[in-house]
């Protein structure tokens, strides 16, 4: 007898690190779990390598230069140009996706970015090709551009019950919307060993440690991010940090020039890059971070507490309330001095433990397992 092997195509853009980083923990888990075909595609790199190019520098630089009109194009694009550009343009790339669709043959896609959705559910729309789509939302707030042709998506997954009120409301049926959580890599879940962590990156084990993001490719904010370490630095002298510059070469220099003027190169470890987030997030008490998606859920699945720091508008500023509402977080706005924050929030401990409470209790740690499970029972 001949054993058919069910193929599963999963799509992402490469538009900020979590719509990439969601795609890959729900191939690692298929692969790993299933007797499935998976295959994991940039559907804009696909459909076009110089469009790539310039929507995602176009992306990088917007968001880099021009923050605030970043968060004007976000907000107007529900409506307004973006919106008519995107789903415009989406219907000539959804041409060129087609051939890879045909080609592949795949008996159901999983998209993480608004695009794909999008492009796939205009295919369906015409009836160009039949295969199932399911969407996984990287946010924990909704936004339009991820429900256009939403009647031609078989399911949503989403971080949190108000986002499926949200898609309700917005008209998708509520069947169709799961709450999962953002999916994670299994290494968070891993049981390590806190001792071999803390010698690894010359840690002492006696000594509470802060995890400080302070890089990210677009190096918002830099003078409010050196503040802010400063502040920790300054505030919190019985507290080791560990802070991550990212590609961002500059910021790097700047963190390493700032541990030499306050004479703490014994208890900051300035990194570059790590793929040991898992293990630096199992030994830390809290994390000072952008609001992505895929950082925040992260963090809470690791159960602790956020300070946030420089949100690009959009998105990741809904992301920041969303997190404040549920007491999980405190943001750090322009206009506030970090020390008294800073004091505040470490005066008080009671406070502390309750952000790391409510960690635990929004934290979905089965998020991949679930939408994989969905997935199959789909298929």
């Amino acid at each position: 007898m001949h054993f058919y092997m069910k193929k599963i195509l999963i799509l992402y853009a490469a538009y900020g690190g979590g719509h990439y980083s969601a795609a890959k923990s729900i191939k690692e888990f298929l692969d790993n779990n299933y007797e499935v075909e998976t295959e994991i595609i940039d559907c804009i790199e696909y459909i076009n390598k110089v469009l790539n190019r310039v929507t995602t520098g176009a992306y990088k630089e917007m968001a880099r230069k021009a923050p605030n009109l970043w968060g004007k194009v976000y907000s107007n694009s529900q409506k307004g140009l973006l919106g008519h550009v995107s789903s415009r343009t989406n219907k000539m790339m959804a041409i060129k996706l087609k051939n890879l669709i045909k080609e592949k043959n795949p008996d159901l896609v999983v998209s993480t970015h608004p695009f794909s959705s999008q492009m796939v559910s205009y295919l369906r729309r015409k009836g160009k090709i039949s295969t199932k789509l399911v969407t996984v939302l990287t946010d924990f707030a909704p936004h339009e551009q991820w429900l256009i042709g939403n009647e031609y998506t078989d399911a949503f997954f989403v971080s949190n019950s108000q986002m499926k009120d949200a898609l309700c409301e917005y008209g998708v049926d509520s069947s169709k919307v799961f709450v999962t959580g953002i999916p994670l890599s299994d290494r968070f879940f891993e049981n390590f060993d806190k001792e071999a962590i803390f010698k690894e990156f010359d840690l002492d084990s006696s000594k509470p440690v802060i995890l400080f993001f302070g890089g990210g490719e677009f190096g918002l904010g830099k003078d409010a991010t050196l503040r802010i370490l400063e502040a920790i630095i300054h505030n919190l002298p019985t507290y080791q940090i560990v802070a991550i510059s990212g590609k961002n070469k500059k910021m790097n220099q700047k963190f390493i020039d700032l541990v030499a003027e306050t004479n703490s190169a014994q208890r900051v470890r300035v990194l570059e890059y790590t793929n040991k987030v898992p293990e630096l997030m199992n030994i830390s008490t809290l994390v000072v971070t952008k609001p992505g998606g895929l950082t925040t859920s992260e963090s809470l699945a690791s159960d602790l507490p956020i300070l946030v720091i420089n949100p690009i508008p959009g998105q990741e500023e809904e992301n920041a309330r969303f997190l404040e509402l549920h007491n999980v977080a405190i943001w750090i706005k322009k206009e506030e001095d970090p020390n008294v924050i800073i004091q505040n929030l470490f005066n008080s401990p009671e406070k502390l433990e309750n952000m790391k409470k409510n960690a635990k209790l929004l934290a979905k740690k089965n998020s991949t397992k679930d939408i994989c499970e969905k997935i199959m029972e789909l298929i």
